[in-house]
């Protein structure tokens, strides 16, 4: 069985390789069991899939240690890499979300998904508050010597006032600051035509 420290590694030269990843979400044992029996080399949780699963709506309505709890089986069963969907963070400063992360970490994860938005009021947070998120999180996966992968997803498509256009721009705007405090990927949620892509 490799280190955790390996499938970090291995799960970052997965987003340099010449085929694209394509990462399935499990949300249980069972689920990522068959995703990792079928030959994916890497998976991850979803958030949406953990909570119905637990009784939740999707969300930060579960509390943060179940939610770790959930990622430790997952993790403690998988000889391929682990990412975990940490919806926003459980918490509001940067330092509440690097818990919620080493959390994480400790439970056995080597990558996490990070939302830009608030489940009940379908508000974005502000940038700046975002890219401290991320800077501590990038700080906190240095500092425990894991090459921890970043995926800052940003709900600019879906939640940005104004149209297609200028919510087009807000996502891009948000993508290359996420990319600048240390996020390896971006995911622009609700961005599906070719033409725009």
């Amino acid at each position: 069985m490799k280190t955790q420290r390996e499938k970090a590694e291995d799960f970052r030269s997965l987003h340099h390789g010449k085929r694209i990843l394509t990462l399935p979400n499990g949300w249980d044992v069972p689920s990522a069991r068959v995703f990792e029996e079928a030959g994916f080399p890497a998976v991850a949780t979803s958030s949406a899939g953990m909570m119905v699963s637990l009784g939740y709506p999707d969300g930060e309505v579960i509390d943060r240690q179940e939610m770790v709890s959930a990622v430790r089986r997952i993790a403690r069963v998988l000889a391929v890499p682990l990412s975990a969907d940490v919806v926003a963070g459980f918490g509001e400063t940067p330092k509440e979300v690097a818990t919620t992360v080493r959390s994480v970490i400790e439970a056995g994860a080597i990558g996490i998904n990070i939302e830009d938005f608030v489940h009940e009021t379908k508000e974005l947070y502000a940038v700046e508050k975002q890219v401290e998120k991320l800077k501590a999180i990038k700080a906190l996966g240095e500092s425990m010597r894991i090459p921890l992968v970043i995926n800052a997803r940003t709900d600019a498509l879906r939640f940005a006032p104004g149209d297609k256009e200028s919510k087009l721009k807000e996502a891009i705007r948000r993508g290359l600051a996420f990319r600048d405090a240390g996020a390896d990927c971006v995911y622009p949620m609700g961005l599906t035509d070719a033409a725009t892509i």
